[in-house]
């Protein structure tokens, strides 16, 4: 507190300039919620010049030190609160303060509480309303240089806190050195720190609510520490793409109509040790020579426990540190660009963890996620929910998705655990849930919130793509928002993962009991735009490798696996294959291991990998095979009740019908020679794939290249031929066009 003075006559003369006595205790206790009001320097109460006031805990004096003029000592008004008079007010970066120590140690530094606010009344306004779209341009950490001086400029939505400072490697982690100033209503706080930059350390020290003193991770930091640290780093790209091309062809495309064929990937595990840009290498070598379109990486944005691979999240800007800085992860997209391989992550807005120094119970009240655990707290993952019912929230995420996109330059956004974010009730029991508005289990808010991530996601960039992992019967995920659906670009097929790996992984005597489970995907194949996945999440837990749930002996298991892949790669929708299924991995997929490369020097796991690249390159080259994916018209089913005998066949048709591909699938482990097959016109049909070929691993049972129509009528078609049918495989026949193909 400021000591009275011993002269009442001269008490209103002598404090009339000084600091109000109740302002400075907020200050000294870091409660203030506008220590610039304070602080900093200001016109003198009394009109006499100016006042110059420094808040420097356990400092001994301080002089405050304007161009041109001798060093003005300051006066300890109270403890670490000092006040200095000046004949005129000094402008910022005008002036500094010396601030000596006990024991002599000096320093010069800038006044942090010269400068004026970093964010406008504008950006306020939207971030208030949830419409900042470009909100991680303003919150965060963000190097700059304000009146010639350069320093850093920080800010936080915090509306509950009493008090939020700054600490980091920059002030001794001191919290008490940089309060941070509330900007109106809005529930942010701001502050310009002078001599802070790239990579300095940091975190908000927030005084809570209830009166406790916390520390956070900072929600927009665009970079963090290794894990196990989880302090936040300054951070400024100064990365120069050069993908120009890469994205004005992306801008122009669309993906429903392209081939897809999606490689995903865990980067820790795929080859342990490299860093973003050797990954970059790598990766874009071995997903070229395969043939695939894009990579899907696992969650790569920073997280803390390695376990929960990436989808538990903290520092949702952030690309993980693990394999490097954010401008590597910029290297590493910029690079497969120009090897022409997209780039997916995904992304995880459902829930986040309860680490106390990031997200949760951030200001020490239910900020991000709902207060109440029937609609905050995720039963199964012991995890928070995000309140899609506040403003801030959503603009969060919605800003979120388009840094990663706009910023990092990714093509899209594979969004987790969709299902989760839809059901007020998923994997909540009764009384453990709250209906909406209309007494359902619909989560409204959830529902508004992804419809609008989408509006927004496809409205700034088009030719990006959004992919929900949907695993429920909920209607009209990718059907355009301003329709009524959720707006995604894709959904992933969960259903028919499940029965297709379900089928194939029977003993194929007893499949023809269970055919269905290969013709019942169709039945809804065009109800979305769907991407078959055989994901990360199918290899773990006890569900064993791809190549180990399949039935038989080891001829059998691989025979098995490369006709499931035929099978795959010809079936309406796009394809998403988890690393290591490529080559045939053993064993299940483990986080803190490597992908099991020797394997590729045994003669059948290396003919697989050599299948997956001619599967892609004939998928390429078909467009029978991917550019009616999105319409019935594309497919016909030649035989789909063939089950005694383990048979199916069915047409895939390009959209001038002049170039059909025929997948024939013959899934017993007998060949069968004489097959007829019911084709749409005569003529020779080019054995375009056998995955039985001596070539994969297989027998080499086959067709000598081709097959030659003839006018007989089969399987309601006017054509047909004689197809030899090699054991546990596909078989693909590529029509050549005839002048005037029926129907063309």
């Amino acid at each position: 507190m400021i000591r009275p003075t011993r002269n009442a006559t001269r008490s209103l003369a002598a404090v009339d300039w000084r600091a109000h006595p109740g302002e400075v205790e907020q200050i000294l206790t870091g409660a203030h919620g506008d220590p610039h009001r304070v602080l900093g320097a200001h016109p003198s109460p009394d009109g006499a010049g100016a006042v110059v006031r420094v808040h420097r805990p356990d400092a001994e004096s301080v002089e405050v030190l304007v161009q041109g003029r001798k060093p003005i000592a300051a006066e300890r008004t109270a403890p670490g609160f000092f006040e200095a008079r000046l004949p005129e007010q000094p402008r910022a970066g005008e002036y500094r303060v010396r601030v000596t120590y006990p024991g002599g140690a000096s320093y010069e530094v800038w006044d942090a509480y010269a400068f004026w606010p970093t964010l406008g009344e504008v950006d306020l306004h939207l971030a208030g309303e949830g419409r900042h779209e470009e909100l991680w341009k303003r919150l965060g950490a963000h190097p700059m240089e304000v009146d010639g001086v350069a320093g850093a400029a920080f800010a936080v939505w915090a509306p509950n806190a009493r008090g939020v400072r700054v600490v980091g490697d920059f002030n001794s982690w001191d919290g008490r050195l940089h309060a941070l100033r509330r900007l109106g209503d809005s529930g942010i706080w701001e502050l310009f720190v002078p001599d802070v930059g790239q990579g300095d350390r940091y975190k908000f020290e927030l005084v809570t609510a209830q009166g406790d003193l916390v520390t956070r991770a900072d929600p927009f930091a665009f970079w963090s520490e290794e894990p196990p640290g989880n302090a936040s780093r300054v951070f400024a790209s100064s990365y120069a793409w050069s993908d120009d091309e890469w994205l004005e062809r992306r801008a122009a495309s669309s993906a429903v109509q392209s081939p897809m064929s999606v490689y995903e990937v865990h980067l820790g595990s795929w080859r342990p040790g490299l860093g973003y840009r050797d990954l970059a290498e790598q990766l874009a070598d071995h997903v070229v020579s395969l043939g695939f379109t894009h990579v899907e990486l696992l969650p790569v944005a920073e997280h803390p426990f390695g376990g929960s691979w990436g989808y538990q999240v903290t520092g949702y800007f952030a690309p993980t540190a693990r394999f490097g800085s954010p401008d590597d992860f910029r290297w590493f997209v910029n690079h497969l660009h120009k090897r022409g391989v997209g780039v997916i992550v995904d992304w995880v807005p459902a829930h986040f963890p309860k680490d106390a120094w990031a997200l949760a119970q951030f200001d020490g009240t239910a900020l991000y996620e709902h207060a109440d655990p029937r609609k905050g707290e995720h039963p199964d993952w012991g995890t928070l929910v995000f309140n899609f019912a506040r403003n801030e929230v959503r603009n969060f995420l919605i800003a979120n998705a388009l840094y990663w996109i706009e910023e990092l330059h990714v093509d899209g956004l594979r969004v987790d655990a969709v299902a989760s974010m839809l059901y007020l009730d998923y994997s909540r029991q009764d009384g453990e849930w709250v209906p909406n508005a209309f007494g359902g289990r619909e989560n409204l808010e959830a529902v508004e919130f992804l419809m609008d991530l989408n509006r927004t996601v496809y409205g700034r960039n088009p030719g990006v793509v959004t992919i929900a992992e949907e695993s429920t019967a909920w209607p009209g995920v990718s059907r355009p928002a301003h329709l009524g659906g959720l707006g995604f670009g894709f959904k992933w097929n969960m259903g028919w993962m499940h029965d297709t790996l379900a089928y194939f992984s029977r003993d194929p005597i007893h499949r023809r009991y269970h055919h269905n489970e290969l013709t019942f995907g169709l039945m809804y194949a065009w109800s979305e735009n769907f991407l078959l996945p055989l994901s990360h999440d199918e290899v773990v837990h006890g569900k064993r490798s791809l190549l180990d749930k399949m039935p038989g002996d080891r001829w059998q298991k691989f025979a098995n696996l490369r006709a499931l892949y035929g099978w795959m790669w010809a079936h309406p929708g796009k394809q998403l294959l988890f690393m290591g299924g490529e080559f045939g991995q053993w064993r299940e997929w483990g986080e803190e291991r490597s992908l099991d490369w020797h394997l590729l020097e045994e003669a059948d796991h290396a003919g697989l990998m050599r299948l997956v690249g001619d599967l892609n390159a004939m998928y390429r080259s078909l467009p029978a095979l991917w550019a009616f994916d999105h319409d019935p018209g594309g497919f016909d089913w030649v035989d789909a009740n063939d089950a005694d005998h383990n048979f199916l066949a069915f047409l895939r048709w390009d959209p001038d019908r002049r170039e059909p591909v025929a997948c024939v699938a013959n899934l017993s482990p007998v060949p069968r020679a004489g097959v007829r097959v019911g084709l749409p016109w005569a003529g020779h049909w080019r054995e375009a794939l056998n995955t039985d070929a001596e070539h994969y691993g297989g027998s080499n049972v086959g067709n000598l290249g081709g097959v030659q129509a003839d006018d007989t009528p089969w399987h309601g078609h006017p054509a047909s031929a004689l197809v030899t049918l090699p054991p546990l495989a596909i078989v693909w026949l590529a029509a050549r066009t005839p002048a005037d193909p029926p129907g063309a």
